[in-house]
């Protein structure tokens, strides 16, 4: 790669098959068309940019009805991708990221709680009997939090807080059955959880699935789109009150960096079957893009909703070795042959944790963390709109099935 970034005089010169662009709130990012990849640093220098102010004189910025930005010059009558602010954009530093750097990828949830009492805090975590979700229940639980494991195989569960009260023989446990095939059953979950607890501190969306053969739950809807996303958007809203009851509540969303390779470019991209396909334009892993990015975006609009909470999306790791890989034989190969350079469940769990509880995150909300630091999500995920859009859509689809419920 040094080879390919030293072939100009100028160290601010972009390599062959870069190109340079500025994202709707001012920050530069670069695209590579020979990976078809993006970022926000410049692929020589490693600095980042921003572009401020007015447009130049005759200059318009319009928005096609495809969702594409373009940059008119009425003087010269000419059409173009860039922004001509980029001509005086100008660096910054990472020194102003509000956030300071405590862990990193090598950090487990274990040191990341080192000396914290979680003692009369309350976390619900969906998923949590296996991989990522169980390291992040039993790392809660032996720093003093009741955590509720909200599984769909309470059998499961149970051998799960089992586990962890073998360490540790006074934790407080708890199972709650949730079954995110069914909306039905996250709203008798919400239910019983609100029965038997007034607050609650900390909400870890941390279930998913990941390569899934094209099926549809009980409700009709495609099982990834569901389950990933919808189950546990509704879940939340239904958790309202009790996140609001207490000071510094948080929900913690678990995306992933597949988040940057959705197909979904603006708000008119969602609609029920974008989100929910037919089979004949399914994907696997599109499916499972889309719905981390529909994490991030869900994250972001919460954060504008609900002030009063701590709201983040974040990164685990990359194909870290835990079940998630288990629907397809040539994924659970492709997992196995990494799993020596991937990190371990106790180092996925981190920045989840880091998330949950990190008193320095105190007034941020709607950010997205990998490390346990904090990122920029994709240039797309920027768009406000987009966020509105898939809340209100998801809103309607549980309408449209709790309404046919009730007949």
């Amino acid at each position: 790669m040094v080879g390919l970034l030293n072939d100009s005089d100028s160290e601010d010169e972009l390599p062959p098959g870069w190109e340079e662009r500025a994202s709707n709130d001012g920050n530069v990012y670069y695209v590579n068309h020979f990976t078809k990849s993006t970022q926000w640093t410049h692929p020589r220098t490693g600095r980042k940019k921003i572009v401020k102010g007015e447009l130049p004189s005759g200059w318009e910025r319009v928005v096609t009805n495809e969702g594409e930005v373009l940059f008119v010059d009425h003087v010269n009558h000419t059409t173009t991708y860039a922004d001509p602010r980029l001509a005086f954009a100008t660096e910054y530093r990472e020194s102003s990221q509000p956030v300071r750097q405590r862990f990193d990828g090598s950090s487990t949830a274990l040191a990341v709680l080192y000396g914290i009492d979680l003692r009369n805090k309350v976390a619900l975590i969906t998923g949590a009997n296996t991989g990522i979700g169980f390291e992040t229940a039993r790392s809660l639980a032996l720093h003093g939090c009741t955590v509720i494991l909200a599984c769909r195989d309470l059998e499961k569960a149970q051998i799960a807080v089992d586990r962890i009260k073998k360490e540790k023989d006074d934790v407080d446990c708890d199972v709650l059955r949730l079954d995110l095939c069914s909306l039905q059953s996250v709203q008798t979950a919400a239910n019983e959880f609100k029965q038997k607890y007034r607050t609650l501190n900390i909400l870890i969306l941390n279930a998913g699935v990941f390569a899934l053969p094209y099926t549809l739950t009980e409700d009709g809807y495609e099982t990834t789109f569901q389950v990933n996303h919808l189950s546990q958007f509704y879940l939340t809203l239904l958790l309202e009150n009790p996140l609001k009851s207490c000071g510094n509540a948080r929900v913690v969303i678990l995306s992933s960096e597949s988040h940057r390779f959705s197909f979904i470019r603006s708000a008119e991209d969602i609609y029920p079957l974008t989100l929910s396909p037919p089979a004949y334009k399914y994907w696997s892993m599109g499916a499972y893009n889309n719905s981390k990015f529909y994490n991030v975006l869900f994250a972001q609009e919460l954060a504008k909703r609900w002030p009063s909470v701590g709201v983040f999306s974040c990164h685990p790791g990359n194909m870290v070795s835990s079940n998630i890989s288990r629907h397809y034989w040539l994924y659970r190969f492709l997992f196995a042959l990494v799993r020596p350079f991937t990190k371990s469940l106790q180092q996925a769990a981190s920045t989840s944790v880091f998330c949950a509880t990190a008193e320095e995150l105190k007034g941020i909300s709607g950010t997205y963390f990998n490390n346990c630091y904090r990122c920029d999500v994709s240039s797309t995920a920027f768009d406000p709109q987009l966020s509105l859009r898939l809340w209100d859509v998801s809103q309607e689809m549980i309408i449209n099935i709790m309404n046919k419920d009730k007949l």
